[in-house]
Formats: C-alpha cells, structure tokens, sequence
C-alpha cells in the first residue's frame, strides 16, 4: 500500500501547496473542505488546470 495523507483545509493556501509537494512524492492525497456558503477554490485551481 502506498503512503496517503489527509489535509484539512486542501482549499487554503498552505494546504494546496501542501498537496503539490506530496502529490509530486507519489502520496494519495485526501482533502477536507469546510462548507461555506460560496465554495472558493481559487488557490487549488492549479491542480484542474484553470491556473
């Protein structure tokens, strides 16, 4: 089995980098998001390809 993390907060700025460093060492990245009345995914949009 591979190595898997979990970040709270993937949609922040610390977390979506975060994500990006382990996703380029080979980790199955897990993400929570708080629920908010407007989603905002702005700083991980580097991962759909918008950025």
């Amino acid at each position: 089995m591979g190595k898997r993390a979990l970040i709270t907060g993937i949609t922040g700025q610390d977390g979506s980098y975060l994500a990006e460093l382990l996703l380029s060492k080979d980790y199955t990245v897990y993400g929570l998001v708080r629920r908010k009345s407007k989603l905002d995914f702005n700083n991980p949009a580097h991962f759909f390809g918008e950025k």
